[in-house]
């Protein structure tokens, strides 16, 4: 995927303010309007035109557009880094009369199909009363032990405002959110209150928290299914062993049957992330063969092969 550059597509600077980013899109779009303009590709042109004002108009999505493009130049090839978008709180927000069915998939990877971060929240509308302030929503990263234990944890949150100049400025805040025990990726929690304050007697608006998990050098979850990958040596998997293995609760002891294959799972019912309805844990097996480096691993090897009549390539044919 293509790297894209709104601000060369609008003619602009970095730095332009919101004013010459409206004018520019204005100028551009009236050029190539596909109803009017009698400009080679100027439906094409239009498109770009619309996507670039899209997240540039928006101070929250320039900003972060800002953020991870950093470095980069039209035509690059680009892959947002992973959870780049977490901890980054923005608004619902419209679309500008372009068509989101015409957004690139540059566009897309980064804000989904309808403008949210990640595609996670895009549908979400703006108030209908203007006193009531809007909801706010953002990506969090946390621990998957923390969704089996639950607990409270400090969490910062950027957001962008319009500074004295028209150019968009990160601000930060911090807040105790408490996660609840089993949540899972993509479940939201809700902290009321805490989103834009409303105008004069208007109640504010409500956060939206969005849950994602940090890497792990262990573990990792679909839903409430977890997954271990579990190093066997050749003759624990062969023979059959008893060994122990970690889980996000603490260590258990397995059985490994005899002649346990490469890639077989071992399901430890009930193990999984604690929700309502607790998943399950499973244990795939990683059969490593250890590396011949002196010359009496070298000769266990070479027994190991004449004890066995054994061709892992019968049936491939030459």
């Amino acid at each position: 995927m293509e790297y894209k550059d709104y601000y060369s597509i609008l003619g602009l600077e970095r730095g332009a303010d919101q004013a010459e980013i409206k004018r520019a899109y204005r100028k551009l779009a009236r050029k190539y309007h596909p109803d009017v303009s009698k400009e080679e590709q100027a439906e094409d042109r239009f498109k770009e035109v619309s996507e670039a004002y899209e997240v540039l108009k928006d101070p929250e999505k320039r900003a972060a557009y800002d953020q991870v493009g950093a470095g980069y130049h039209s035509g690059e090839e680009f892959r947002p880094p992973p959870g780049w978008d977490a901890g980054f709180e923005f608004h619902g927000g419209g679309y500008t009369e372009a068509d989101p069915e015409a957004f690139s998939d540059f566009f897309e990877s980064l804000f989904g199909r309808a403008g949210g971060f990640g595609g996670g929240f895009g549908g979400a509308q703006r108030r209908q009363f203007h006193a009531e302030g809007e909801n706010t929503y953002a990506k969090i990263a946390i621990d998957l032990e923390d969704s089996y234990r639950g607990g409270t944890r400090q969490i910062t949150l950027k957001h962008s405002v319009l500074g004295p100049d028209g150019r968009p400025q990160i601000k930060e805040r911090k807040l105790n959110v408490k996660i609840p025990k089993g949540i899972t990726e993509g479940q939201q929690i809700r902290l009321t209150g805490q989103g834009e304050p409303g105008v004069g007697e208007g109640k504010p608006g409500d956060l939206y928290l969005e849950i994602t998990f940090n890497p792990h050098r262990l573990y990792h979850a679909e839903g409430k299914t977890v997954y271990l990958d579990l190093p066997l040596t050749p003759w624990e998997a062969a023979l059959g062993a008893k060994v122990q293995a970690p889980t996000p609760d603490g260590p258990v002891h397995l059985t490994i049957p005899a002649n346990s294959k490469d890639g077989s799972k071992l399901r430890l019912k009930g193990r999984g992330i604690p929700a309502k309805e607790p998943g399950d844990l499973y244990v795939v097996l990683n059969v490593v063969a250890p590396p011949a480096n002196t010359e009496a691993e070298k000769d266990a090897y070479r027994q190991f092969s004449q004890a066995f009549e054994f061709d892992p390539r019968t049936g491939m044919g030459g």
